[in-house]
């Protein structure tokens, strides 16, 4: 019997923006697709720093840090809850509110992540995020169509390595492209 799946799920793979997207909150973003299915996609943007360091997150919750997080960006993940933490990480502790995305990456929203890493005990390798990026059923796939976004598996290295600034043209090369030279154009024969 062949099954055919009615979605290609795009779980664990990076979202580049295109030039299509003029302008708002995803022009020049890449995207970390953490969910996708039949209901929808849910991702968390990794170049769009706040004026907002790690420090000022454990300030606000009260978490006295063993180290200075001063320097430690906090990323603006998406338009969508806006006030709410999110941690991707490198994988080893499963906290209150964990979800696997795969064996490289995983995604908590609760507290205990943000207290293990200011202790020192926290993931080696994470990004802290106000918000997510969601799409409804059918909403991704349409914008994908429309050449809105590129798609390609993710790297770690880009994800958790690259300066946020570097990121975009980073997740360009993986496709083995110069982000900065497409155009609105889309080719069609």
């Amino acid at each position: 019997m062949d099954v055919q799946r009615t979605t290609d799920s795009l779980r664990g793979q990076f979202l580049i923006s295109t030039p299509v997207i003029e302008s708002g909150f995803f022009k020049s973003t890449v995207t970390y697709i953490c969910e996708h299915g039949e209901a929808g996609a849910m991702g968390i943007v990794i170049n769009k720093p706040l004026d907002l360091q790690l420090a000022d997150i454990f300030e606000h919750l009260n978490i006295q840090p063993l180290l200075s997080h001063d320097e430690v960006a906090v990323l603006a993940g998406g338009p969508v809850k806006v006030d709410r933490g999110f941690v991707l990480h490198s994988p080893g502790v499963t906290y209150d509110a964990t979800l696997k995305v795969n064996d490289e990456v995983w995604l908590t929203t609760s507290k205990d992540v943000l207290v293990d890493i200011a202790s020192g005990t926290g993931p080696d390798q994470h990004v802290v995020t106000l918000g997510y990026a969601g799409w409804s059923a059918g909403q991704l796939e349409q914008e994908i169509a429309e050449n809105s976004w590129l798609t390609t598996p993710a790297s770690r290295d880009v994800l958790f390595n690259t300066q946020v600034t570097e990121k975009f043209a980073a997740a360009g090369k993986l496709l083995g492209i110069d982000i900065h030279l497409l155009t609105q154009q889309a080719g069609h024969s």
